[in-house]
């Protein structure tokens, strides 16, 4: 099936709401992640003009409501990409909490739909559906919460959910509410997210299986008469050079232990998730076979469930590997780097320049003392412009 290629796309950075560092797997380098460090890198994203940000949820994470509440108000136009968890909240209250945050923060809010694929954090948290349960759930829910943030009134009996006159009586900033992300790799997440989703998110996999994935799930709308956009979850290492770029990813796990690596499988080989076998899968935890496709690099996947792979390399080289997504039909980056504040400048003044984004990045013309000359030399002139 032919597809229409984006011409622009957004693009978004992580708040590490799960912690920070230098180094993965281990202490050295941890950084604390409290609420001044998380404003000065959702400050960064908005400055340097990212599309938004993502907020990881789970309980090894700030909750991310509290999170995109404490920071949209020193933020100007960043938006914040935040979860709802159908297996633990109700559609009518979620409805509620996602019209309320939108008008708060002008339209500036993101909803990432997660159903969840660890059934010890599940049970925690007092969820104790297996896989198909979930995704029942999930469809349920949707079919509620869309139908509240479109304004209408909700009568439903369903295997999971009853509702009886439910309704919003303020309505959202946004036309029928935030638009809704989703990822999953099974086959009830694909039909789940052809039904009712707005953006279907892949984790960063080689260009051939993402191609798999968006293809299936196109078809998959187009049988029911939708279109349905694509986005992807990815890790970047962006150098000035390649060698230094590949250096900073043997530095980034220079300190993990094979212990620690093996605790960290025995934790994905747990979950249910057909997504995290997937990434799992792609290295094997083991160390020698980390560059799963031409400078896609599965290091992250040894010790960090979910997304696990990065893209290395020099500017350009980073940039063409982003086109080559976009050319498959992705329109929506999610970057992330360790630790998140540098990266973000590293990424945003080596490589989002010089992206087709749809959104505003910063540039000469955009600021306000000097433009990019650097420091002025000798307290006497600016540099000379390079060519």
């Amino acid at each position: 099936m032919s597809h229409a290629v984006p011409d622009k796309i957004n693009v978004l950075w992580f708040l590490p709401t799960h912690g920070d560092s230098r180094y993965l797997g281990t202490q050295k380098g941890g950084r604390p992640v409290d609420l001044p460090y998380l404003q000065q890198v959702a400050k960064a994203a908005d400055t340097l003009g990212y599309y938004g940000v993502l907020i990881p949820t789970g309980r090894s994470c700030e909750d991310s409501w509290v999170v995109a509440s404490a920071l949209a108000p020193v933020t100007e136009r960043l938006r914040y990409l935040i979860a709802v968890r159908p297996g633990l909240l109700s559609p009518t209250l979620a409805a509620r909490m996602t019209a309320t945050l939108d008008r708060f923060s002008n339209g500036r809010l993101l909803i990432n739909i997660v159903t969840g694929g660890d059934p010890a954090e599940n049970a925690g948290d007092g969820l104790f559906a297996d896989h198909a349960t979930r995704y029942e759930i999930t469809d349920e829910f949707l079919d509620i919460y869309r139908a509240l943030l479109r304004g209408e009134s909700v009568n439903f009996e369903g295997k999971h959910f009853t509702i009886k006159d439910g309704r919003l009586l303020f309505a959202p900033y946004q036309n029928d509410g935030p638009p809704l992300y989703f990822g999953g790799s099974s086959e009830a997440a694909a039909h789940v997210a052809a039904k009712s989703v707005d953006k279907y998110l892949t984790w960063g996999e080689p260009p051939a299986q993402v191609a798999e994935k968006i293809s299936h799930v196109r078809k998959l709308a187009h049988a029911q008469g939708r279109e349905v956009s694509f986005g992807i979850r990815l890790h970047v290492i962006v150098r000035e050079t390649a060698e230094e770029a590949w250096h900073e990813a043997d530095r980034l796990i220079s300190h993990l232990d094979d212990a620690t690596i093996a605790k960290a499988q025995k934790v994905f080989a747990r979950m249910d998730s057909v997504g995290q076998s997937r990434m799992s899968a792609l290295h094997g935890g083991q160390r020698d076979r980390l560059e799963i496709s031409p400078n896609l690099w599965a290091g992250v996947g040894l010790v960090r469930g979910g997304a696990g792979t990065a893209l290395v390399g020099d500017p350009d080289t980073v940039a063409e590997r982003i086109d080559e997504y976009r050319r498959l039909g992705i329109d929506t980056f999610i970057f992330s780097g360790y630790p998140h504040l540098e990266e973000a400048y590293q990424f945003g003044e080596l490589v989002l320049p010089n992206l087709p984004t749809t959104h505003p990045v910063r540039g000469a013309s955009d600021l306000n003392n000097m433009g990019p000359f650097g420091e002025t030399i000798a307290g006497d002139h600016r540099p000379t412009r390079a060519a």
